[in-house]
């Protein structure tokens, strides 16, 4: 018992001599994870489907095709069939990278593209609808003060 309180007391003891170093104020700790705000905007759910899955076939074509080679220097063979295979996995790896733009295109389509309020684009509309209103009004007060004239001239 008595040798818990004494390692208790020695082991407080470098604590309080921090804390009375630093004023008495407790050093406050540095968080192990800093959440960042990203920088992009995460991607549509089809769209990372099918990415992950073009990264997924990309990946095993390169493993086949890295063995289909050895098995060649080796002059083992599986070769011929590896290779084979290897160009067919290519197609197949080509075409999956084509579905992830594709399906970025049809999603992007489908659902519009996320407007920036800073965006140049909806600044140019604004402007474009400004000038539109001017015009109207414009055309508006035109044929206003025509109506007037005609009004007064057949009352003469």
């Amino acid at each position: 018992m008595k040798t818990e309180q004494r390692r208790g007391a020695v082991s407080s003891a470098p604590a309080a001599t921090a804390n009375s170093a630093a004023g008495g104020a407790r050093i406050p700790r540095q968080q192990l994870w800093v959440e960042e705000p990203a920088g992009r905007r995460r991607m549509p759910d089809p769209v990372r489907r099918s990415a992950v899955r073009a990264v997924l076939i990309m990946s095993l074509t390169i493993i086949q095709a890295m063995v289909a080679f050895l098995c060649t220097l080796a002059g083992s063979w599986p070769a011929f069939p590896m290779v084979l295979s290897s160009v067919g996995s290519t197609v197949v790896a080509t075409w999956s990278v084509l579905d992830v733009w594709v399906t970025r295109q049809v999603w992007n389509q489908r659902n519009g593209v996320v407007s920036v309020p800073s965006s140049s684009a909806r600044q140019l509309r604004r402007e474009r609808r400004r000038a539109r209103r001017a015009a109207r009004a414009a055309q508006r007060d035109d044929a206003r003060i025509r109506r007037r004239g005609a009004e007064s001239l057949s009352r003469a």
